[in-house]
């Protein structure tokens, strides 16, 4: 067989599972077999799996497996250790190749075992999904012809994750027909080619002419396609399977129209808290890594010792229940239940014979015929109402009916039901409903529920927000253009002085530019053209030469602080590929002084990228509190490097600069109109969830005065002239916190008292000329023509100027501590 075709076997002999017995585990499979005429061929096939009767019209049988803990309850280590030896054979057959693998599993009964099989390959993985999340990314989807229930959709957080060049290796419980497999391929490969594909399954049942359709699909696309089994054999069928198997259906409905009798108990729901780890994902279903595995592996054993602690004194048979998708995660927590019972009995007794010990299972859209007959699987079923339906409820393609088996009737001395918050609905809890029902068949209900994992939304882009290309930068915001967040600048001074309001909790009423304003941008502009130039060609070099990872086939990634530091990711970005022929990825994010950095936002560039290769960017420092509050907030995202990029840093607070001169970068002289038309950010409890970005407004009214691109473009134009190059081998680039000592010294010489009104340098003390009600400036003798716009401002506004010769910035504005509305003059110092 040619190696770029399939390999039917796997490295040796396959393992032969030993499932322990128990009520529904020791049928032989003869009952279908004499009634349908059905019969299974292969050494190991009764080992894994038995037959039973679907209620499905496009196919008559099931194969039941005794290893997956979908329909026949199963001891969780069992179930794991199953998925975790395929994988370890996977990991075998691929060798080096492993290590860039991708696993996807099918839902929904294969979730759990395609993530258990990502556990011994070491994988990432994925599983498909028949759940719409909006906001999802969708990466794709196929069809699976003879299920009930067809359509699986591909909804990975990482778009990434699918488009590697790494082998991709799909995972389902059984490989009848390869259909399914084939549909995948194809699906996948028209988008993202691969090289190789590898399909892991319990059991291979294919016939000569399926393994022909396979390798020719193979050849077709100019793939590999290997397939690693535990087993294998085939399915013989009667021509009329289908009407036999319809006829037998109803002949058993008839005979067992009742269901299986309650028990004596009416259980009552108690949750259990299971100590979630914090934005740990609940399963595959938008993706899970290595590092999320690590996590879950640590939090296991405190999250089985709270079960076991939530469970009524003396249960020694436990059921735990998966919900349909979510398979995985409710199979570790069964397994360290499981370990947390062992631990706390002197002598456990023997599972094997005296079935106790915990099991797991999962409820499931497939409605599997129950008989109750010790030759045959499922001996009983309950079914209930979806709890988890979109608002829409019920379609054609799904009817909203679910069910479990071999629940009835099992002995349980409790059952602890595992969901996601997605699924903790009131159709949940409703009469009739899947704990309702439970609790009819166990004497004590426990019920926990995860967070459902939420996908982080990507980033905002233009031109549908901002005037920016959509290329130049990814905004790690949400559009909250439609809101009402303005306020006029003297009504947000008093309420932020007087304690009632935070700075980032509204927005000042953004004017279009007078034309005094748009005059000082251009005249900025003018002179500062080529220093601004040589600056972002320094700073990019620099950040070049010691953030690019040697080995790693990385760059640097820029993410700009909202919204000051945009402009000066742009520039960096197109100087690196000015200069460089480097395409660095920027996005901008909101840090908020006193509140942090957005968490969100931290997330999805965690994982995007990898967090040593960002670089957070601003425009220039004044007296250093965005650094430290950098520093904070990064605390608890280990990977960040919390060092802060800046073009200009007059105040000395950081190592990495394009320039330490104190000058107006003609973007301090404009707000949204120099910025991509952007307001600043916003933080309010009532507009930002948990899960969601901070605010920004997006005013395309001001489009006429627009001038984002030409200070860009004006830039760029003097690329040609900066001297390219890190900065200057002997330069001092350790901070010296100059800056943030004069203004300290400041705040207490003049009575502020508060260091955050004590605005430093060119750039800030336009701003406080521009946008907020200043008191006085503070400038330099030695100041010259840098400062000829603020003198004009100042004179402008009656705000009175002050001489001095300490100082390291050029000059400095202040805000008044005690201000009220309209009082914006002297208080009787002397002034030049």
């Amino acid at each position: 067989m040619s190696d770029r075709n399939e390999h039917r076997t796997t490295d040796g002999e396959p393992a032969t599972p030993k499932p322990e017995t128990g009520p529904g585990a020791d049928w032989d499979g003869n009952w279908v077999a004499r009634r349908l005429g059905v019969t299974l061929h292969g050494g190991e096939l009764p080992a894994l799996v038995g037959l039973a009767l679907r209620e499905n019209p496009r196919r008559a049988h099931l194969l039941v497996s005794r290893v997956l803990g979908k329909h026949i309850p199963q001891r969780p280590h069992l179930v794991h250790g199953t998925g975790v030896e395929l994988g370890r054979r996977a990991r075998a057959l691929l060798g080096a190749e492993a290590e860039h693998a991708v696993v996807l599993g099918y839902a929904e009964t294969a979730t759990g075992l395609g993530h258990s099989v990502a556990d011994g390959l070491g994988a990432r993985c994925l599983h498909s999904t028949r759940r719409a999340v909006t906001g999802a990314h969708h990466a794709g989807g196929f069809e699976e012809e003879h299920s009930h229930a067809t359509s699986h959709l591909l909804l990975p957080e990482d778009p990434r994750l699918l488009v590697g060049g790494g082998p991709l290796v799909l995972v389902d419980d059984e490989l009848s027909t390869g259909r399914t497999v084939r549909n995948t391929v194809m699906a996948l490969h028209r988008t993202a080619p691969r090289s190789r594909y590898v399909v892991v399954t319990l059991c291979d049942l294919r016939s000569a002419e399926d393994v022909a359709a396979l390798e020719k699909t193979a050849a077709d696309l100019g793939t590999r396609i290997d397939v690693v089994a535990l087993g294998s054999g085939t399915v013989a069928l009667p021509e009329d399977v289908l009407a036999r198997g319809r006829a037998l259906v109803a002949e058993q409905h008839a005979a067992d129209a009742a269901g299986p009798p309650p028990g004596p108990w009416r259980a009552e729901v108690r949750r259990v808290d299971p100590g979630w780890p914090t934005g740990l994902p609940d399963g595959g279903r938008h993706g899970f890594t290595p590092a999320h595995r690590a996590r879950l592996e640590a939090a296991l054993p405190a999250i089985g010792a709270r079960l076991a602690a939530g469970l009524p004194p003396g249960a020694r048979r436990v059921l735990v229940l998966g919900t349909e998708e979510l398979m995985y995660a409710p199979l570790r927590l069964a397994g360290a239940l499981d370990t947390a019972l062992r631990d706390g009995e002197a002598a456990p007794p023997d599972a094997a014979t005296g079935g106790h010990g915990v099991h797991f299972s999962s409820t499931t859209r497939s409605p599997v015929l129950p008989v109750d007959d010790p030759g045959y699987a499922i001996r009983s079923r309950l079914t209930f109402p979806a709890h988890d339906l979109p608002a829409g409820g019920p379609t054609a393609d799904d009817p909203g009916v679910r069910h479990v088996h071999n629940v009835a009737g099992g002995g349980w001395d409790a059952v602890v039901l595992i969901t996601d918050s997605t699924g903790d609905t009131p159709a949940l809890h409703a009469p009739g409903g899947l704990l309702d029902v439970l609790s009819r068949h166990a004497p004590a209900l426990r019920l926990v529920v995860l967070p459902s994992h939420t996908p982080l939304p990507a980033p905002l882009r233009g031109p549908a927000f901002s005037s920016y290309r959509p290329d130049e930068v990814g905004w790690l915001l949400q559009d909250l253009s439609d809101v009402a967040l303005e306020a006029p600048t003297e009504e947000r001074e008093e309420a932020i002085q007087q304690g009632g309001a935070h700075y980032a909790e509204s927005l000042p009423v953004e004017y279009q530019p007078g034309e005094e304003y748009q005059r000082l941008f251009h005249t900025a502009l003018a002179a500062n053209a080529d220093r601004l130039a040589q600056a972002v060609a320094t700073v990019t070099d620099t950040v070049l030469a010691e953030r690019t990872r040697p080995g790693s086939g990385t760059t640097p990634v820029l993410v700009s602080l909202a919204r000051a530091g945009t402009p000066v990711g742009v520039l960096m970005r197109r100087w690196a590929a000015y200069a460089h022929g480097v395409d660095l990825p920027h996005y901008t994010l909101s840090i908020v002084r006193g509140r942090g950095i957005d968490t969100t936002a931290l997330r999805r560039l965690a994982v995007d990228h990898d967090p040593a290769d960002v670089v957070f960017v601003d425009g220039w420092t004044g007296k250093g509190a965005i650094t430290g509050e950098l520093t904070a907030a990064l605390a608890g995202f280990p990977g960040f490097d919390p060092s802060l990029v800046v073009l200009a840093d007059p105040g000395g607070c950081v190592r990495t600069f394009g320039t330490r001169d104190d000058f107006l970068v003609p973007s301090a002289c404009l707000n949204s109109t120099v910025s991509g038309l952007v307001s600043r950010t916003v933080l309010r409890a009532d507009l930002v969830g948990p899960d969601q970005y901070h605010g920004a407004k997006f005013y395309q009214e001001l489009a006429e005065a627009d001038v984002s691109a030409l200070f860009l473009d004006t830039v760029e134009r003097r690329f040609a002239a900066a001297r390219p190059g890190p900065v200057a081998d002997g330069t001092d680039r350790e901070p010296h916190w100059a800056g943030l000592a004069a203004v300290r010294r400041l705040s207490e010489e003049y009575g502020i008292h508060d260091v955050n009104l004590v605005k430093p340098g060119v750039g800030e003390t336009t701003r406080v000329l521009l946008r907020r009600v200043p008191w006085r400036v503070i400038a330099r003798r030695d100041a010259g023509e840098d400062i000829a716009h603020i003198l004009h401002l100042a004179r402008a506004r009656e705000v009175p100027v002050e001489w001095t010769d300490d100082l390291p910035y050029r000059c400095v504005g202040l805000i008044h501590p005690r201000y009220t509305r309209g009082a914006t003059g002297a208080d009787g110092r002397s002034t030049a």
